[in-house]
């Protein structure tokens, strides 16, 4: 699997996130798609860096990636801390909205996978008014409970044939990382992206956090605000917790193996 183009990876509390900008994000999901390189992408934020510390099965697929993006501030942060000054945040969803648009100027083949029922027509649905020539060649809405073997075969089956260059994966984190890891040589698609809420903000069901709080790192407040039942106990224990973490790292001289400019593998 080829790493993302010409980025090193920065070690944060043990997942090795691509110190990229959003062109070499989509740089990089070219290439693969060009070259026909398998590859998964994991889109990573507080939780799943918090996640990976609690389940080292979960902190391999992470760092066996070929891209791991800083999907949210808090990261991005803590990468420009470590010596990555140029690292911008790779949002799920303005990632989505990028490689749409390339993909609609380029031809690819895009396929949605996940999401609640109907979830990924009606991204279908929006992301083909915003793109106009878009190719979605497929949707798909996996069962809730895990799949039986003849299930997954199917979905699998359903999806090849409809030969995609990208297949966007929406089960959120970690199962969507699970998913990827293990069904990246099973399929042809040379691209499988896990953008979990992606698909309900994309596809109009959610709203998204004003840009201001995106930028400043406030995202988090707005979403926990909006279903405080689902997300408060994620960040009420993911966030402190990553604060006392990320503050212990970038203590120890070890953060920095070589100087503060250079790259920091897990």
């Amino acid at each position: 699997m080829q790493p993302a183009l010409g980025t090193d990876r920065v070690n944060i509390l043990g997942i090795g996130v691509s110190a990229i900008t959003m062109r070499d994000a989509t740089a990089t999901l070219e290439c693969w798609i060009r070259d026909r390189t398998p590859g998964y992408v994991c889109i990573t934020g507080v939780h799943g860096v918090m996640e990976s510390r609690r389940d080292t099965a979960l902190q391999t697929i992470h760092n066996a990636a070929g891209m791991v993006t800083p999907d949210g501030m808090p990261l991005v942060w803590m990468a420009r801390l470590l010596g990555f000054p140029h690292v911008e945040r790779v949002y799920g969803p303005d990632l989505m909205r990028e490689m749409s648009a390339i993909s609609a100027a380029r031809g690819y083949r895009n396929f949605y996978f996940g999401g609640a029922t109907g979830v990924a027509e009606q991204l279908r649905d929006s992301m083909c008014r915003a793109c106009p020539g878009l190719q979605v060649v497929g949707t798909a809405c996996p069962p809730f409970h895990p799949p039986t073997e003849e299930e997954d075969a199917a979905a699998v089956r359903a999806i090849n044939a409809a030969r995609p260059d990208i297949v966007w994966v929406g089960l959120s984190t970690p199962k969507q990382e699970r998913w990827m890891a293990a069904h990246r040589g099973r399929l042809d698609a040379p691209v499988l992206v896990g953008v979990g809420a992606a698909f309900d903000f994309l596809s109009g069901r959610k709203r998204q956090a004003p840009r201001w709080m995106q930028r400043n790192g406030l995202e988090w407040a707005f979403r926990m605000a909006t279903e405080p039942r689902r997300l408060a106990g994620r960040y009420l224990r993911n966030n402190p917790a990553f604060l006392v973490s990320a503050l212990r790292q970038l203590a120890q001289p070890s953060a920095y193996p070589h100087g503060r400019g250079g790259a920091a593998t897990p």
